[in-house]
C-alpha cells in the first residue's frame, strides 16, 4: 500500500449548501405564491405588502418552531383576510393589545389543512394562540355557542373554500403532500434516534401525529 503524503490533501471547494428538506418545501411554496422569505432579528413575523415576508431568526424561536408551520400560518392569514391582503402590511392587521378576531379562523384553517394529511401537531402554530388551536376538535365546529365563535367558524368555512382555489390550491396541496411524505419517511427511524445536540430531554417534533 502506497503512503499518501499529507501534501496531497488540499482544501476542497464547497459547491453546495445543505438545506433542511422541510425548509425547501415551504420556502419553495412561499416563492410559488409570490412571497420572498427573509430572516429578521427584530420581528417574529411581518409582511411589507409587497411580497416580502420576514420571519424571526432561528436563534429566537422556540425548540418546536419550524419554518414550515410559520409559513403555513402566514399563508392562512392571507387566505382568511382575503386575496387583497397580500398587498397590505401584516395582512391588514393593526398592531394592538387585543388579538384581532381573524387570528382564530386562521388557526382553524391551519388545522383543517393540516388534517388532510394527518399533520395537525407537526404543523401547529407557535406563540400564545397555540392554546386555542390545541382545544380544537373539528375545525369547522364552534367551541361554544357564542356569537364570536359562530362568526369565526363562518369565516373559516369561507377561507377553506378559498384555499381550494388559485393561487393557493396547487402550491398548498403539493407542500402538504411533500411534508406528509417526509414525515412518513422519518417516522420509522425515531425509535433509534437521539439528538446529538442540546435539548435531548424533548421528544422530536417528527414524533408528532404518530
Amino acid at each position: 500500500m502506497h503512503e499518501i503524503s499529507v501534501m496531497a490533501y488540499r482544501d476542497r471547494p464547497v459547491r453546495r449548501r445543505y438545506d433542511d428538506p422541510l425548509d425547501v418545501v415551504w420556502l419553495a411554496t412561499a416563492r410559488r405564491l409570490g412571497l420572498v422569505v427573509r430572516r429578521h432579528p427584530e420581528v417574529f413575523a411581518m409582511t411589507d405588502g409587497e411580497g416580502l415576508l420576514h420571519l424571526s431568526t432561528r436563534d429566537d424561536l422556540d425548540a418546536d418552531d419550524c419554518t414550515a408551520q410559520m409559513i403555513l400560518h402566514e399563508i392562512c392569514h392571507w387566505v382568511v383576510n382575503g386575496r387583497q391582503s397580500v398587498h397590505e402590511q401584516d395582512w391588514g392587521f393593526v398592531v394592538a393589545e387585543q388579538i384581532d378576531w381573524r387570528e382564530f379562523p386562521c388557526l382553524r384553517l391551519q388545522a383543517a389543512l393540516a388534517d388532510r394529511h394527518g399533520l395537525r401537531e407537526l404543523l401547529a402554530p407557535t406563540s400564545g394562540v397555540r392554546a386555542y388551536y390545541d382545544d380544537l376538535g373539528d375545525p369547522l365546529q364552534p367551541l361554544d355557542e357564542s356569537d364570536l365563535e359562530t362568526r369565526i367558524v363562518a369565516r373559516t368555512r369561507e377561507a377553506l373554500a378559498r384555499a381550494d382555489e388559485p393561487p393557493w390550491t396547487e402550491p398548498l396541496a403539493a407542500a402538504l403532500a411533500a411534508t406528509a411524505a417526509i414525515h412518513a419517511a422519518v417516522r420509522p427511524l425515531l425509535a433509534d434516534f437521539q439528538t446529538d445536540g442540546e435539548g435531548s430531554a424533548l421528544p422530536s417534533l417528527w414524533a408528532a401525529d404518530e
